[in-house]
């Protein structure tokens, strides 16, 4: 598939046209980013690590009946993928109390709350990606309830899949944030990643932190607890 003009560019990811209308080329880089591209740095080959992790999420998604804008790898920083009008919404998907909430609400990190919570933001990055409501999404024109209430039912059916796939590797799924985009013919699909840059993964021994989070709070060692997701994914997956 070859490569052409550039579509977007973000803060992690480059979006390419491709010789198919359909379809794009999505290109992975070694950027790390953390509190809205205040803090910066390139973490080598963290690119290629969040492509195959992403892909092979993605993959097991599908075995599972999940809808998403994914095809294929085609390279270590590549991925083919369904062009999608992507809805401005990342939908945050809490098991366990981390991170902004935490901080937002007074409660301590890791705290399980008897419910699965769903945040929403709207994509904006001139507003930095403000917490919003339901009323606030249809006010906005961004979604209709019927469409909201189908997003929050995958996302539910995702985390359901992802925690039984990440207990099997041993990791606690903390949170992670999703986007979902229209097919075409108005089907709404996964899209995105899901990868550590966009989850909390905590070891379920030691409660190590295995993902962005070791970036946002200079702990270090951030190639490895990627390398590290990825060979634990591996492992399970391909013995399928």
């Amino acid at each position: 598939m070859q490569q052409r003009e550039i579509l977007y560019e973000g803060k992690t990811k480059q979006l390419f046209q491709t010789e198919d209308p359909e379809l794009i080329l999505i290109h992975y880089m070694d950027t790390a980013t953390a509190f809205n591209n205040i803090k910066l740095a390139t973490i080598e080959n963290k690119g290629i690590l969040n492509n195959k992790i992403s892909s092979l999420v993605f993959e097991y998604l599908a075995q599972k009946g999940i809808r998403t804008h994914y095809v294929k790898m085609v390279g270590d920083r590549d991925q083919l993928c369904r062009r999608v009008r992507i809805i401005p919404l990342e939908v945050i998907v809490r098991n366990v109390i981390a991170g902004s909430m935490a901080h937002r609400l007074g409660l301590e990190e890791g705290t399980k709350p008897s419910n699965v919570i769903f945040d929403i933001c709207y994509k904006n990055d001139d507003l930095g990606d403000p917490l919003i409501n339901d009323h606030h999404a249809v006010a906005l024109g961004l979604v209709s309830y019927d469409e909201l209430n189908r997003i929050y039912a995958m996302a539910s059916e995702i985390n359901h899949v992802l925690i039984e796939l990440f207990d099997r590797v041993n990791i606690t799924l903390v949170d992670f944030k999703v986007e979902f985009g229209y097919t075409p013919d108005g089907e709404i699909v996964l899209a995105d990643e899901i990868s550590p840059d966009t989850s909390r993964l905590w070891d379920k021994g030691t409660n190590e932190r295995l993902d962005r989070d070791r970036f946002r709070r200079d702990m270090g060692r951030i190639r490895e607890a990627y390398g590290e997701i990825l060979a634990r994914l591996e492992r399970v997956i391909e013995k399928q």
